[in-house]
């Protein structure tokens, strides 16, 4: 882990909302070219040690995750229904995000997903299009995060093309994969191992999956499961021109009269609010709330005391 750590006063050049898949993967990139970077988590940082395969903590209580009482949501049924309080929209709020306790199930694309209007036509009642790129084209990224981040798989005859294998070999077949794929092969189908974002083998000093069967909705104690918390974070701050700034909750992006983001606000873990400013900044997480709110022209001076922040 880095030891940067940037001042509020001090400009970085990018300030990126959320660690998770999207701002992960950021971070590394912009750190590893030069820029400085600054990612706001909202959630605390886990160790590998800490995570703990308690479902009823995991599911019910909300551990590590957003819940009604730090973010109270409403929702309405209706344009005139009355307000329902409601926990409607879920996420993880840890540094590496949803990345950290997804089911891991990693595929790609396929050529024809990129062209369903030119397939199947128009469908009524949709905006179903073409996709503007094409599979070629975002071919090279797909094989960049494979090998960036360590994805077990084995190309496949029903498999979109490939210019690399995966990095790791697949994950071995449990006893239901079996009976499934016997079951598959005796109706004449040909089931192939489904490619994980799951290490099958040590990768970039990180140990193999012990197969404890807890990857979705869990944090992987072994680091096997290769989420930005176990891959593009550390290499970002290994630059040592990013810093992680946990438990700091963005309310709103700060914008010049011409604009122009210039920072953003956000509580800081003792509920301070705080301005980070920034050249430019990265929306990683779902927010377009965090959008609405940040259409007003004026900058705070000076951190002050602020109440619990809302969703």
């Amino acid at each position: 882990m880095s030891g940067v750590r940037f001042q509020e006063s001090e400009e970085v050049d990018f300030v990126i909302v959320g660690s998770g898949a999207a701002g992960g993967v950021v971070a590394k990139e912009l750190a590893v070219e030069g820029f400085s970077v600054l990612v706001l988590e909202q959630g605390p940082r886990i160790a590998p040690n800490q995570f703990k395969h308690d479902e009823f903590d995991t599911f019910y209580q909300g551990w590590l995750s957003n819940t009604a009482e730090l973010q109270p949501q409403t929702f309405r049924e209706g344009p005139d229904a009355d307000p329902i309080q409601a926990n409607a929209v879920g996420y993880h709020r840890l540094v590496g995000g949803g990345s950290v306790m997804f089911s891991a199930n990693y595929w790609r694309f396929k050529p024809l997903d990129f062209m369903e209007k030119s397939i199947v036509g128009s469908v009524s009642g949709t905006g179903l299009d073409d996709w503007p790129i094409t599979y070629d084209e975002l071919e090279p990224y797909y094989t960049k995060a494979e090998w960036d981040l360590g994805i077990s798989g084995e190309p496949g005859p029903f498999g979109p093309p490939r210019s690399r294998p995966y990095p790791v070999p697949p994950l071995p077949v449990k006893s239901s994969g079996v009976v499934f794929e016997r079951g598959a092969r005796a109706l004449g189908l040909n089931p192939q191992v489904a490619p994980m974002c799951v290490i099958s083998e040590p990768y970039k000093g990180r140990s193999a999956c012990q197969h404890c069967g807890y990857c979705a909705g869990f944090g992987c104690e072994h680091q096997a499961k290769s989420s930005t918390l176990f891959t593009t974070i550390p290499e970002a701050e290994a630059t040592g021109r990013c810093e992680i700034r946990s438990e700091s909750y963005v309310r709103k992006v700060e914008i010049d009269d011409w604009g122009r983001a210039t920072g953003v606000i956000y509580y800081d873990a003792h509920r301070v609010e705080s301005l980070q400013r920034a050249k430019a900044w990265c929306c990683a997480p779902t927010a377009p709330r965090l959008l609405a709110y940040s259409s007003c022209r004026r900058a705070i001076s000076s951190p002050r005391a602020s109440p619990t922040p809302a969703a």
